[in-house]
Parts: C-alpha cells; sequence; structure tokens
C-alpha cells in the first residue's frame, strides 16, 4: 500500500475523532442498522473545514481541495474499516457499498477557488471544489435519480453471480444512463452484468438555473454602470438533502464541483452542488457626511429633513423643486423595501400625462436599489412554466420580474397597456403578495397536478397615462370634487396600490426650469447643473437609502391612536348605503407603512405624530383621487404648499402642517367618536 494513502488515511481518522465527525458517522450507522434491511449503497454525509483540516495535515487538505473524489475514498476505506472494526452496520459485505459525501464548511479566499458565471473561458473540466454566487432563474420540479445501483453477473456458476462485488454509485456529471449502463461485464468470467432492481437506491434531483448577479443591473433600464459584461445562465444540480433549499428570485453562494453533461449532441457544463449558502446584502452602516449635517441643520423640526431630501432629490433629471410630492412618494417606496415575510409594502401608481420625464425620474430611482428591475413589455409578469432543457421531461418554473425584484422594487411601466387578465392577476399578487404557478402532471410526466406557491416580496410602481386613457374610453360626467377618471384601470386594482399620485406638472404648461432642464441635458447629457447634485450624488443616495431601508422602526402610541382615529373617522365618512364603506381593506396597512417610511427616510426609530401626518395627508390625497374630497378635505398639495427657496419657506409649511395637524384632531374628534387623541392647545 502507498504509504502517502495510509497516512492520509490515518489523518482522515484523527480528523474525524477531534471534529465530532466519527460520533455522528457511528449515529448515522446505527440507523441503517437498526433498519435489519440490506442496501446497495450506504450514504454518509462528512462535513469538511478545510482550515483544520489542512492544519492537520496539509497533504489530505490539498487532496480534499483538488481531488476530491479520490479524496472521498481516503474516507471510504477508513469508514468501511471503523463499520467492520466496531460492528457498526451487520448487513455491510463490502467497501463498494459505502458512498461518501464531502461538504467543505468553506473554500479558500482565493481566486483560484472562484468560479464566475460571467468569466470566460470556463474550466469545468478539473473536478475540484469551486464556490459561486448567482441568482435562481428557473427551478425544475424535484424528481428521483438513481443513487446506487447493484449488479449481478448472469453467469450462475461465477461468484460474482451473488453478493455485492459490482456496485455503481452516482458521481458528479454522470447521467442517469450513465450510472446503470447495460454493456457492463464481469471481470472474473466475462459475461454481462445484470442490474439486480431490487437493490436499486434512488434519491432526489433538481434542477436549477442560475445566472450571475450583475445580471440585476442589465435588468434597471438604465444604469451608472456603463461597463460590458458577458451574462450567461448556469445550470445547478442538487440532489437528496439539497434539493428544496433554494428559493426562486433568491442570491445563492454555493460550493461543488463542475461537470459537463452530455445531453444528445449537446453538451451542457453545470456544477453539482456540495453546499448551499443563501447571500444577504448588507446595507452600509453609515450615511455620507452631507447628509448627517444636513440632518443637524433641519433638525429644528421633524419635517424639513424629509421635505429637503425630496427637493433636491433626482437633481440629475428634473430640477430641484420640481416633483416634490411624486419625489417624497419615491423615496418612501425605496426605504420602505425589505426581503422579509408580511414586510410593509408600499406601492405606486402615478396619474401623468408626462410620461417620458415620469419615465426617466422612474428609472433614475431604480437603480438606487441593488434589486430595482424595469419589467419588459415583451416578456410575462408572473412566473411561467416550461419543459426542462436538460431532456428530463419534467417541469421547470421560470422566474419573472417581480420574483427577481425581491427585496426591491418592479417597475411595470404603463398600467393601461396590460389586458383584463394580467391586470387581475395583478390585483390578486398586490394583495396575497404571493403567485401560484399550475403545473399540469400529465404534460410533465407526473402522477398528479401540482401548485406551487411562489412569494412576491416586491414594490411595484407603474403609472397610468390620462391623455391616452381619455382616447381609449368614454369619460364619466359625474365625477366629486378632487375626483380623477382613472376608470379605465378596475376601481379595485387601484385601491391596492398603497399610493395614487396626480403628476404635479402636466405637459401642457411645462414649468421654466423644467423646459431649461430638458434642454440642457440634450446638449451636454454629463453636466452638473446645480450645485446640490455634486454635493449630494446618486452614489450618496444609494447609501442613504439601504442605510435608511435596514432601520427597525416601532409605532409609538400617539402616532398609532393618530392613524386608528383619523382610519375610523375616515370609514364613516368614506360611504354609501351601497357599497359601504370606500375605504380598501388595506388601508390600515398603508398608513402604518406610509408611518414607518417616513420615520426611516428621517432616520429615526420611533414613529412620531408627525410621521403620521405625512402619512395621512398623502393617504387622504389618494383616496381623494380615487373617491373625491372628504369633511377632511386635504389640498392636492397638502404636503408641499409651498416652494421651498429657503429657510422662511420651510417655516412656512412648517406652521401650514401644524395647522393640517390641529384640522386633523378636529375632524378624529367630530367623525369617530370614542376615539380619545390628546390635543396641545399651545
Amino acid at each position: 500500500m502507498d504509504p502517502d494513502i495510509q497516512k492520509m488515511r490515518e489523518v482522515a481518522l484523527v480528523y474525524l475523532d477531534r471534529s465530532g465527525g466519527l460520533q455522528k458517522f457511528v449515529h448515522d450507522c446505527k440507523r441503517y442498522n437498526d433498519s435489519k434491511q440490506s442496501y446497495a449503497v450506504y450514504r454518509f454525509i462528512i462535513s469538511i473545514n478545510p482550515s483544520d483540516i489542512a492544519e492537520l495535515d496539509a497533504t489530505l487538505g490539498n487532496y480534499i481541495l483538488h481531488n476530491p473524489l479520490q479524496a472521498a475514498q481516503i474516507f471510504q476505506s477508513v469508514c468501511f474499516i471503523a463499520i467492520k472494526t466496531l460492528s457498526l452496520i451487520e448487513q455491510l459485505q463490502t467497501e463498494a457499498q459505502i458512498s461518501i459525501l464531502l461538504k467543505p464548511t468553506h473554500l479558500p479566499p482565493l481566486p483560484s477557488y472562484v468560479l464566475s458565471l460571467s468569466a470566460h473561458p470556463f474550466n469545468y473540466t478539473s473536478q475540484r471544489f469551486y464556490m459561486s454566487e448567482g441568482i435562481v432563474i428557473a427551478m425544475g420540479t424535484v424528481t428521483k435519480y438513481t443513487q446506487g445501483a447493484r449488479f449481478l453477473c448472469t453467469e450462475e456458476t461465477c461468484p460474482f453471480s451473488e453478493g455485492f462485488r459490482y456496485i455503481r454509485v452516482h458521481c458528479p456529471g454522470a447521467t442517469e444512463s450513465a450510472t446503470v449502463r447495460t454493456d457492463f461485464v464481469c471481470s472474473l468470467c466475462s459475461s454481462p452484468l445484470q442490474e439486480d432492481m431490487k437493490f436499486r437506491v434512488l434519491g432526489d434531483k433538481q434542477i436549477v438555473e442560475m445566472i450571475d448577479a450583475n445580471v440585476l443591473n442589465a435588468l434597471k433600464g438604465s444604469s451608472n454602470d456603463k461597463s460590458h459584461f458577458r451574462i450567461q445562465t448556469f445550470t445547478v444540480f442538487l440532489r437528496d438533502e439539497l434539493a428544496n433549499k433554494m428559493t426562486i428570485g433568491n442570491h445563492y453562494r454555493i460550493i461543488g464541483i463542475p461537470a459537463c453533461v452530455q445531453n444528445g449532441l449537446q453538451a451542457t457544463a453545470c456544477i453539482e452542488v456540495n453546499s448551499v449558502q443563501l447571500c444577504k446584502p448588507d446595507g452600509p452602516s453609515f450615511v455620507s457626511d452631507n447628509f448627517k449635517y444636513l440632518l443637524s441643520l433641519t433638525s429644528s423640526s421633524h419635517w424639513r429633513f424629509t421635505a429637503v431630501l425630496a427637493n433636491i432629490f433626482a437633481s440629475q433629471v428634473v430640477p430641484p423643486g420640481t416633483y416634490n410630492t411624486l419625489k417624497l412618494a419615491i423615496l418612501l417606496s425605496l426605504v420602505q423595501t425589505c426581503e422579509k415575510e408580511n414586510a410593509d409594502y408600499l406601492d405606486m401608481l402615478i396619474v401623468t400625462s408626462d410620461t417620458l420625464i415620469i419615465d426617466r425620474l422612474l428609472n433614475y430611482s431604480l437603480c438606487l436599489l441593488p434589486r430595482g428591475i424595469r419589467h419588459p413589455p415583451s416578456s410575462e409578469i408572473f412566473p411561467s412554466v416550461s419543459k426542462d432543457k436538460h431532456g428530463t421531461g419534467s417541469a421547470s418554473i421560470q422566474a419573472c420580474s417581480p420574483v427577481l425584484a425581491k427585496g426591491g422594487i418592479c417597475y411595470i411601466g404603463d398600467l393601461s397597456s396590460y389586458k383584463k387578465d394580467k391586470l387581475e392577476l395583478l390585483q390578486t399578487v398586490l394583495e396575497s403578495r404571493t403567485t401560484t404557478v399550475f403545473i399540469p402532471g400529465k404534460k410533465y410526466g407526473e402522477e398528479a397536478d401540482q401548485q406551487v406557491t411562489i412569494s412576491v416580496q416586491t414594490n411595484f410602481w407603474s403609472f397610468v397615462d390620462v391623455d391616452s386613457s381619455s382616447k381609449k374610453h368614454i369619460q364619466k360626467e359625474n365625477f366629486l370634487i378632487g375626483q380623477m377618471d382613472v376608470s379605465l384601470i378596475p376601481a379595485n386594482l387601484v385601491d391596492v396600490f398603497g399610493l395614487l399620485i396626480f403628476n404635479e406638472f402636466p405637459s401642457c404648461r411645462l414649468c421654466s426650469p423644467l423646459v431649461h432642464h430638458i434642454l440642457k441635458k440634450a446638449i451636454n447629457p454629463e453636466a452638473m447643473l446645480y450645485k446640490v447634485s455634486q454635493q449630494f450624488s446618486t452614489q450618496d443616495y444609494e447609501e442613504f437609502i439601504l442605510f435608511a431601508k435596514n432601520l427597525h422602526v416601532e409605532l409609538s402610541s400617539e402616532a398609532e391612536h393618530l392613524i386608528q382615529g383619523y382610519y375610523l373617522a375616515s370609514r364613516r365618512v368614506r360611504r354609501d348605503s351601497i357599497h359601504g364603506s370606500t375605504l380598501s381593506a388595506s388601508a390600515l396597512k398603508i398608513l402604518i407603512s406610509l408611518s414607518k417610511a417616513h420615520t426611516k427616510l428621517s432616520l429615526r426609530e420611533t414613529v412620531l405624530e408627525e410621521d403620521a401626518l405625512i402619512a395621512i395627508l398623502l393617504f387622504e390625497s389618494s383616496l381623494t383621487l380615487k373617491h373625491g374630497t372628504s369633511a377632511l378635505c386635504v389640498a392636492p398639495n397638502s404636503v408641499f404648499p409651498f416652494d421651498l427657496s429657503d429657510e422662511n419657506s420651510l417655516q412656512q409649511r412648517d406652521i401650514y402642517l401644524m395647522q393640517c395637524h390641529h384640522q386633523l384632531l378636529k375632524f378624529i374628534a367630530a367623525y369617530g367618536p370614542g376615539i380619545h387623541i390628546n390635543t396641545n392647545e399651545e
């Protein structure tokens, strides 16, 4: 025996003993032994820490990292000797029956161990461990594969016509036909071998398509990153305990062995995965000094910081001071994004005739988030099902823009361009935050039909072009005061959007600064037209939003009482004898989400009455556009009643908002009996 091999076996045993792997191995053996059933293959998973084993013996550590299939044979021999010495599995006969899967906890943080899904050329010939990252864009259903099989010699007089001499075990990259071929012959008598079907061991298999995370930059519609890169999907095989460990749309870090799978004349590069780890992006733990200074300057009022933020936001696209209400709504939606279940979502629908400017503004805002996706009109808006391209015939669920925008924003463009069935599906998704994919069993080789529910954790942005809408249908005549005609879109769908915003500057009377801005940008697209564009750069806003969105905020009792009081009073005021209350079922949730978003945007962790007031004013403006004005009677531009040109205008806005607060308290007292709100007469 090779002395190096013998030494590595001894080191492997020492490592298993020290790491606790031997104890787990004995426990797994007991499970097999207690079953009293003979298996063709006994499968064991051994966790390997490359750092620890390299410290113990560099040769074995190097062998595991660069020759994992041969290294598994080292552990196979050690495990077989342990089983026979300690009599752990009585049914076990040969070493070939033991299948070892080595699972490294991590790989050395060196470039040679990173397999980039967008790099070329792609090294799939060296069967060693690599680490890679990507986003899941397609997932197949779980099917069966042959984990191991027993073959017997067909010559009855041959000693190998019984026993467990010939065992076939799945290897990385091997197809089903390679594992259980029909052309094997006996090494003793050269007779054909035949599989003993009673001993075939089956396992679970799932085929997943991944793509480099850089694809998100390409799906934004426009981006500040002008670099060019190659994007290609990549096939990943999840087997046994790893099946269903991935979720479509999520970002994962995987460790596995690359291989090349032959399917007819087509060869597909893939990775046989050994371990899967979910990647969660860490937000920055800081905001720029300019934002900190602005926060200190506006600390005298809880309204001023967000007002100035909205006023100067997106100065690369529109002049400061224009579209302030819309820009505030965009910022609120941006910071109210996360990947948690049952999160506070904030969807936005804009009614406008300036589709070009609105489109530019929304595109610019999308790029401030890692997952801001612009939905291409040519593709399906929600997941679809197709046949797996690897020849298995099973179903494969294809991701869509809202799923890829997980924890971010999905901008779906003009809502009036979608057909009725798509709008109904969108309404269902906005209400439940899930979408269901139906997989007919007969079509995809399954015994029964399946329904797969996929979580949709994103904010939706859309707009309605009032000019095109008026041409497509006859407008209603019986409008209430303040109400807009959005009857082209189903009323229930409009209701589930958290915010309905009316564009402040219709195209027929564009303001002079906006005209000058557009002309100057047309001449020199890269020009910095305003000083604030240099003081508060796009990168500063990216860092600010990533910091603010990760803040954990709590409702104060005062803010909660104000929101509840307004909600109950509005339900009584906004009702008719036929349909009851016109407030949607999600109204209270939207109000809380708006309040929390304003708190995050203010870089605070407690929702105050001031935050709740801004949320109520924005929400009441949305209700007015949908259903007409109420007894509260807020102005269309209630959040920004004045142009913010200096500190005096900010002071005037504070006084105005305090009057709105007093008016709100009177509204609650009049129409929400039983609700007690503390008032400060000063």
